[in-house]
């Protein structure tokens, strides 16, 4: 593996892959994700996230 960042297009229920990488950063922890554990996005601010609480906690903070 390259260990690479890799560039993403968020989508509902999926993920393009722009440049090609190993992991994205978590838009609230910072945490690196590695794309086969990428699970947690948001569509609208093409953001990834760590887990369920950092989604959560960003949904709490655009409230």
């Amino acid at each position: 593996m390259t260990k690479k960042l890799a560039k993403i297009k968020y989508l509902p229920n999926n993920f393009q892959i722009i440049e090609n990488g190993d992991y994205v950063f978590c838009a609230v922890s910072g945490k690196k994700i590695n794309l086969v554990n990428l699970t947690y996005w948001n569509v609208e601010l093409q953001e990834a996230y760590f887990s369920y609480k950092e989604a959560h906690q960003k949904k709490r903070i655009l409230e």
